[in-house]
């Protein structure tokens, strides 16, 4: 009896060793398995990825993530073109994609109505609760998670600097892309900050696949704004250097979302760090891939916002940017 017992126990004991090698097994081979990471990208193109690409790049490069080796990333371009994006993301879906990186409202709206199973990481500019895209940010249900850049957010701080810049400002155009609802809602957002500061909006819309860029600073200009906004989106993006250049030959001041307009020739931006928006993006991809849900990864925000200054471009327009202000700037490009 007692070594039947000891022989049953000896077993047992067996069965378990062997089903914590097969699970090491599995664990081990699903570890190695090279994963897909899909992106969507509302800038650039295949030749040129641009910066955020190439920060995403370098935060899964940081985390131990090889091309070839143990990932595949599927990048995918919407160059301006907003119709492509249900194909776009319908195709990472055919490709099974272990995580869709989307970095434009279409996109992450698109892959939220395209798959209910594979984890989307947004990065937006929007409120992401408000426009429906997650229950909250501690704790966004679905499988949608991500980083809000909240570049609406301080849409007044914005009209508040260029005040600065220019006492005499009365009247902004707010340049966009007419049938975008991400700068619909941005629209709507400025004016609201524009009431409180006392400034006039002037709506400058432009429409894909080519927008009228001459047609719109001239009826700036004929309508007297003393400054203009660009509204960051897929439509404008790649068209930063002539909104840059049109806005100095115009001799008009300019504010932007993303520092890529300056870099370009703009002459001001206001914006969180892309650059590490975008790294942790990738952090993002990597607790995922590791095994964590979506719905229990709160969504991230911006911890602080840059002022980048265009000395240069100032100094073209004939603008001498406040000492009180130039102080202030994280960057200074002269």
């Amino acid at each position: 009896m007692r070594v039947a017992i000891i022989q049953r126990s000896l077993f047992g004991i067996s069965v378990c060793a062997m089903l914590f090698v097969l699970s090491s097994v599995v664990e081990a081979q699903q570890s190695a398995r090279i994963r897909r990471i899909g992106y969507v990208s509302g800038a650039g193109d295949s030749k040129n990825p641009g910066a955020n690409v190439e920060a995403f790049r370098r935060g899964l490069q940081d985390l131990g993530y090889i091309e070839g080796t143990n990932i595949l990333g599927e990048y995918r371009f919407i160059e301006g073109q907003q119709d492509r994006v249900p194909a776009l993301v319908a195709d990472l879906v055919q490709l099974k994609a272990d995580v869709i990186v989307a970095t434009t409202l279409a996109a992450i709206r698109a892959a939220k109505q395209a798959t209910k199973t594979i984890p989307i990481v947004m990065v937006t500019t929007v409120d992401p609760v408000a426009t429906g895209l997650i229950d909250s940010l501690a704790l966004p249900g679905g499988n949608v998670t991500g980083l809000t850049r909240l570049t609406r957010e301080v849409s007044g701080k914005r009209l508040e600097l260029l005040k600065e810049i220019v006492p005499s400002l009365s009247r902004v155009g707010i340049l966009r892309d007419a049938e975008g609802s991400g700068s619909r809602v941005a629209l709507k957002e400025y004016d609201e900050a524009a009431h409180a500061l006392k400034l006039q909006i002037q709506p400058l819309e432009v429409k894909a696949p080519n927008p009228d860029l001459e047609r719109v600073f001239q009826a700036a200009i004929k309508e007297r704004a003393s400054a203009v906004v660009t509204i960051t989106g897929t439509l404008l993006s790649p068209y930063a250097k002539t909104i840059a250049d049109l806005a100095s030959k115009n001799r008009l001041p300019s504010m932007y979302e993303h520092i890529r307009y300056v870099e370009a020739g703009g002459l001001v931006s206001y914006s969180g760090n892309d650059t590490e928006t975008f790294r942790r993006a990738a952090h993002l991809v990597d607790k995922i891939l590791k095994g964590a849900k979506p719905a229990d990864l709160p969504v991230e925000q911006p911890t602080k916002f840059e002022l980048i200054i265009n000395l240069k471009t100032a100094k073209e327009i004939g603008l001498t940017i406040p000492p009180n202000v130039l102080a202030r700037a994280d960057r200074v490009i002269r």
